[in-house]
């Protein structure tokens, strides 16, 4: 007969030592990132044009033989951007863009791991959930940042915010794009300000935060007051979420990375973006929890609830592998110009072209062979090396789906971009870890409690 175990209280102290060693590492993203954009003005300076010419040539070669209509994009891009933004500015721009993007996935995440816990009334999570928990406190920062980034950035990141491109009887006008037009200007004229576009973003935002106070305030209360009311007023507002959460993580994918190709379409992107949000997410919640074990925290977590993590970055990242691969076979077994564009420029254009295999083997080979034993599942140390991976794997899959769209044939990775990716890593995981230290570690009055103290698998 299973007894009852009593749990002592557990508060996350966020040391010093911790504190300084993630702005050690802001600092040195600051200066990677200070060091590549002075590097890219320089190289600019010296003739860049004149370094790129020929394998850039090739590159639009390519693309323009799989589409006919990509010459009319770049012509109608190049009369609509008056203003041509220097490349070291538009790389960051693009970095930018894209770092935020992934970030906000592992913040909403967070918030994505809990509702489905409680959803599901699962038990094993019990001990673990304050993690995602905290992860869910990145939204309003990432809100901000995507709402302020698309005012400074959006010009350059999104080719149908040019007007020129809804002027009809113009040589820049795209019938393609205008048709798409309401979509991102409604109610207001095509070209304008896009009102329906930015009313989205600013929704769905403010409908992640409101569902993330309200499910962590009944989070709280349960901890001073043992009232089973709080539980089951969260699965309801965790299950409406979860429906909000379905509709605006796919029109997210469309409206801030799949719109930035304009010309190209999936059906599948919303999973597909949704697949490596998810996954990144479980591997980034594993490693915090791995991190807390080391530390001494968590000591209700036991080698059961190491392999239920496990088995979710292990099965998420074959999911993911599907998603790309169906959405792969499709585009290429129907050989229509217009969609295979997108694999041509990331197949064989540097530096996407070896990010396209990496990828694959980051995000599905390994993790498919190291995480392929029930012992590998359970271990810290295993933990500990594969998440890592998936996290890199993944950073590129959204460098890949971004950097294309928006720098052709000019994009690069090098320290400029890891400066900046640096910098997001830091300032994540200091709004996280201050925001678990703010709570108990562990949620004494949850009512499945007990299943997660006698889980064994």
């Amino acid at each position: 007969m299973a007894h009852h175990i009593t749990v002592e209280d557990e508060q996350y102290v966020f040391r010093t030592q911790s504190r300084n060693k993630l702005l050690i590492l802001l600092g040195t993203g600051l200066f990677l990132l200070l060091a590549g954009i002075f590097t890219s003005m320089n190289e600019e300076k010296k003739g860049g044009e004149h370094e790129g010419g020929h394998a850039s040539v090739n590159a639009h070669e390519l693309v323009a033989s799989a589409q006919p209509n990509t010459s009319a994009e770049a012509e109608s891009h190049e009369a609509g951007a008056e203003h041509e933004t220097r490349p070291w500015l538009k790389r960051l721009y693009t970095s930018l863009w894209m770092n935020n993007v992934f970030f906000t996935g592992l913040g909403i995440i967070g918030l994505f791991f809990v509702a489905i816990q409680y959803a599901a009334q699962a038990g094993w999570s019990t001990g673990i959930l304050r993690v995602p928990l905290a992860m869910g406190s990145w939204i309003p920062i990432a809100g901000i940042l995507m709402i302020v980034l698309w005012f400074i950035t959006g010009h350059d990141i999104f080719h149908w915010t040019h007007d020129s491109l809804y002027a009809a009887g113009t040589a820049t006008f795209d019938p393609l794009i205008n048709k798409k037009a309401p979509y991102f200007f409604w109610p207001g004229p095509a070209g304008g300000f896009p009102i329906f576009y930015i009313l989205r973003m600013v929704l769905f935002f403010g409908l992640w935060y409101m569902f993330f106070i309200t499910i962590r305030r009944r989070m709280l209360d349960e901890d001073i007051e043992p009232n089973v009311e709080y539980f089951y007023r969260n699965r309801v507002t965790s299950t409406w979420f979860l429906i909000v959460f379905a509709i605006s993580s796919s029109v997210a994918a469309w409206d801030w990375i799949m719109s930035i190709d304009t010309h190209w379409f999936s059906t599948m992107f919303g999973w597909y973006m949704f697949a490596s949000w998810w996954v990144t997410g479980l591997a980034v919640i594993t490693l915090i929890v791995a991190g807390l074990i080391d530390a001494g925290y968590l000591r209700i977590v036991n080698s059961n609830h190491l392999h239920d993590l496990g088995k979710f970055c292990f099965a998420f990242s074959i999911f993911w592998t599907y998603i790309w691969f169906s959405q792969y076979l499709l585009i290429w077994y129907a050989n229509i110009p217009e969609e295979t564009v997108y694999f041509v420029e990331r197949r064989f254009t540097s530096p996407y072209s070896w990010i396209f295999y990496v990828n694959l083997v980051m995000n599905f080979v390994l993790p498919f062979l190291l995480f392929m034993t029930r012992d590998a599942k359970r271990q810290l140390s295993t933990l500990k090396l594969v998440c890592p991976i998936i996290i890199v794997g993944h950073w590129f899959d959204f460098y890949n789906m971004v950097t294309p769209g928006v720098m052709k044939n000019d994009g690069a990775l090098g320290i400029l971009e890891i400066g900046l990716a640096l910098i997001f890593v830091a300032v994540f995981l200091l709004v996280v870890l201050s925001s678990l230290a703010k709570v108990p570690l562990i949620g004494k009055n949850h009512p499945l409690l007990q299943e997660s103290l006698h889980h064994h698998i």
